[in-house]
C-alpha cells in the first residue's frame, strides 16, 4: 500500500515593486527623466533564512555508519531520511518529454516549463498544465523502474529511514510507478508539481522534513539529516539550498553535474547506496572543499560502457 499526502498549494511569490526617476541627458542643454521600475520577489521569511544557512553555515555532509555495530563518531548526525525526486531516479529517464512539452508550449531552452507556465493568464495556465499532462500521461506506458530501486527501498525500511518524494511531475505519473514497481512501500510525503514553489527552490524537501518532525526552533522545516537523491540539477540546488545531504544518481547526460558544488556524492544506481550508508556517508564535508566526485562519476560512466 503505497501511503499518499495530500500537500499545501503555495502561492506565488509576491513582487515588490520599486520605481525611480533618471535623468537623461537629451542634449547640451536639455534633459528629460525616464520613469524605471524595479521589481524583485518576496522570499517567505523562513525560506529565506534556510537559504541563509544553507549559503554560510552549511553543516559537514556526513551520517553516522546504519551497520550494526558501527561506530558513532562523535558531532556526526544521523541520517533521518531520503527525499527522491522521480524522473531519471526512481525510473529510467524519459527525458524526451521536456522536447515534446517545450515543442507543445512554442518554448525553446533554457526556458523553465514551469515557470513559463506560471506567467501565463490564469484561464491559459490550466491548458498548458493539460498540453504536458498529456505528455506525462502517454510516457507513464513505458515507464521501467532504475537497477536496484527495490533493494534500497527495503535497506531503508529495515534501517527505520523515512522515505518521501520531491518531484515536478504531476500525481498520475507518480502514483502509477509506485503502484507498479513499490506496491508495499510507505512513502510519504509525496510532493508534486501542485506544490509551490518547486524545485530547486528548497520548499517541498523542508515540507518533508517539517512532516516527519525535523524542525527549527522557529517551527521551520530542519533538512540537515535528510539526503536528497536525483539526477538534476534542480534536485541537486533544491538539497543544497535547503540544507541536506545530496546525492547524484549519473548518467551519460548528467556527468558534469559531478563537479559541480551543490553535489555531494555520485552513484551509477540506487542499490550503491547501501553500502555508502552502511559504513557512514561521507561527501564534501564543508563549502569549498575539494571532492572527488569527478572522479567517481567517470569510473561510472567507464563502468557503464564495459
Amino acid at each position: 500500500m503505497v501511503h499518499l499526502l495530500r500537500v499545501p498549494q503555495y502561492h506565488s511569490p509576491q513582487l515588490e515593486t520599486h520605481t525611480y526617476m533618471k535623468p537623461v541627458q537629451v542634449s547640451a542643454t536639455r534633459s528629460v527623466y525616464s520613469k524605471i521600475s524595479i521589481c524583485r520577489t518576496l522570499v517567505p521569511r523562513s525560506i529565506e533564512r534556510s537559504f541563509a544557512m544553507s549559503a554560510s553555515s552549511k553543516q559537514p555532509r556526513r551520517f553516522a555508519p546504519l551497520k550494526e555495530g558501527g561506530t558513532a563518531v562523535d558531532g556526526v548526525p544521523t541520517l533521518k531520511g531520503i527525499v527522491f525526486d522521480v524522473d531519471g531516479t526512481l525510473c529510467l529517464p524519459q527525458n524526451y518529454m521536456f522536447a515534446e512539452m517545450r515543442n507543445a508550449l512554442q518554448i525553446e531552452k533554457p526556458t523553465d516549463i514551469l515557470d513559463h507556465i506560471y506567467t501565463l493568464p490564469p484561464e491559459d495556465q490550466e491548458i498548458a498544465f493539460q498540453k504536458i499532462r498529456d505528455i506525462e500521461s502517454t510516457a507513464c506506458s513505458s515507464q521501467a523502474p532504475q537497477p536496484g530501486l527495490l533493494p534500497l527501498m527495503q535497506y531503508l525500511d529495515l534501517k527505520c529511514i523515512r522515505k518521501g518524494i520531491c518531484t515536478r511531475n504531476f500525481n498520475v505519473p507518480v502514483n502509477l510507478l509506485l503502484s507498479k514497481f513499490l506496491p508495499d512501500q510507505i512513502i510519504s510525503p509525496i510532493v508534486t508539481r501542485d506544490f509551490r514553489p518547486p524545485k530547486p527552490d528548497p520548499a517541498g524537501i523542508l515540507h518533508n522534513a517539517k512532516t516527519w518532525n525535523l524542525t527549527r526552533s522557529d517551527g521551520s522545516g530542519n533538512a540537515e539529516h535528510l539526503i536528497m537523491v536525483g539526477d538534476s540539477i534542480d534536485d541537486m540546488t533544491a538539497g543544497y539550498r535547503a540544507g541536506a545531504a545530496t546525492v547524484l544518481l549519473v548518467n551519460e547526460v548528467n556527468a558534469h553535474l559531478a563537479t559541480h558544488e551543490h553535489t555531494d556524492l555520485c552513484i551509477s544506481r540506487l542499490d550503491e547506496l547501501i553500502q555508502v550508508l552502511e559504513n557512514g556517508f561521507e561527501g564534501r564535508v564543508k563549502v569549498g572543499e575539494e571532492s572527488n566526485t569527478k572522479e567517481r562519476a567517470e569510473k561510472v560512466l567507464v563502468g557503464r560502457k564495459d
